[in-house]
């Protein structure tokens, strides 16, 4: 296997405590060494160990490759319209989420296919190696059948979101959408999905309901996430933790028992500031979660209604400055802590046996993600020891 040393790295984060300073293990004046797909040792430069190809990092920041936890990317169309009544303070009456799921059934496999490349080649660009991506514009057997497949052709970590929201065919029976939800909704899609996830708010499911599918989704063998707690109190963030969901996502709306709850278990609160920016909603309180213990994850929620953006380092810009978290909480929750959200091991740090995907930054530190804000900082991304960006 071919070794590669990247060194005269500025300012190395490893996200291990074991191999440098405070919780992202940063190592300064320091050397990685990748052996094919994975990292091999990571250090001081002088310690590096000898290997076939020298690549010299020029004084710059690395950092692991973002970890994109949630995201919706198999979609057509765009609501251009919408976003622009809501920020010039104008009532909107187009139908939003349904708006999209129109667009996405009648487009083509080949259209939604490209439509996921294309989102995603932008978001490696700026540096994010891993991600998530959620069906939930289809809402009919067929339709959500063919966008995990076509999700599956992009990432492994895939979910099934059939309950986004109740299907417009549906709208005067909700309890036999979730009957099909569960039925041969999940049997057409499991095959192709990791995850379940719901939509458990107001207007879309509530706890029984949500309880009901992400539990016939376990039957399955997928595992589940909830989006929660985004619009008001209520049940999404207790059902996350009850069913030993990998994450419960926004988590705007908490109570103490809701933050108590996350404190006591391994559900991840995933928060997602790129949609309260879009929306111009309350932000998430990051500090009053990491203040009790809860891991937490940033990530994009990349779609075309709430949150259309699918830039990392906006959204730890954003996590720094408008929901009181430090630089380097903003980039652990953007990395380790979107692979805590993911239960993976393998990315999200930069230690020995992890996949050797990082980020180069045109900086000397990871504090200018947030110091330098929409500034296009990411130099080079490495996936599996390759640089491709």
């Amino acid at each position: 296997m071919t070794t590669t040393v990247i060194t005269n790295i500025g300012s190395l984060v490893t996200n291990d405590p074991a191999l440098g300073e405070g919780p992202l293990g940063l190592v300064g004046n320091a050397a990685l060494v990748l052996d094919g797909e994975t990292v091999a040792w990571a250090g001081p430069a002088v310690r590096a160990p000898a290997a076939d190809h020298r690549v010299d990092a020029a004084g710059r920041a690395v950092l692991p490759g973002f970890v994109d936890s949630h995201s919706h990317l198999v979609f057509a169309g765009d609501r251009t319209a919408e976003f622009n009544a809501r920020m010039s303070g104008r009532p909107y009456e187009a139908g939003g989420i349904r708006t999209t799921v129109a667009a996405t059934r009648a487009a083509t496999d080949a259209e939604l296919s490209a439509n996921v490349a294309r989102y995603t080649r932008e978001a490696l660009r700026q540096g994010t190696t891993t991600f998530e991506t959620k069906s939930g514009y289809g809402l009919t057997v067929e339709d959500e059948a063919r966008a995990l497949r076509i999700a599956a052709e992009h990432t492994d970590e895939v979910t099934y979101l059939g309950a986004h929201i109740v299907a417009p065919d549906h709208a005067d029976d909700p309890a036999a959408y979730v009957d099909l939800v569960t039925g041969p909704m999940l049997d057409a899609c499991a095959p192709y999905a990791r995850w379940i996830d719901v939509f458990c708010e107001k207007g879309a499911f509530d706890g029984d309901q949500a309880r009901a599918i992400l539990t016939a989704g376990k039957a399955k063998g997928l595992l589940p996430r909830i989006h929660a707690n985004q619009l008001s109190y209520g049940p999404g963030v207790q059902l996350a933790v009850e069913l030993d969901a990998a994450s419960a996502d926004h988590c705007t709306h908490l109570t103490d028992a809701d933050v108590d709850a996350l404190a006591s278990g391994d559900t991840v609160a995933t928060l997602l500031p790129g949609a309260e920016f879009s929306t111009r909603a309350a932000w998430p309180d990051a500090r009053r979660l990491l203040d009790a213990g809860v891991t937490v994850a940033l990530s994009t929620d990349c779609n075309p209604g709430s949150s259309f953006t699918s830039s990392m380092p906006f959204c730890v810009a954003l996590a720094v400055r408008d929901m009181r978290m430090t630089p380097d909480e903003a980039v652990w929750s953007a990395t380790a802590g979107g692979a805590a959200a993911l239960r993976r091991t393998d990315v999200g740090r930069l230690t020995p046996g992890a996949r050797a995907d990082l980020t180069v930054l045109d900086a000397p530190s990871h504090v200018h993600l947030a110091y330098r804000p929409g500034v296009p900082l990411v130099a080079e991304v490495w996936r599996r020891g390759v640089r491709v960006a």
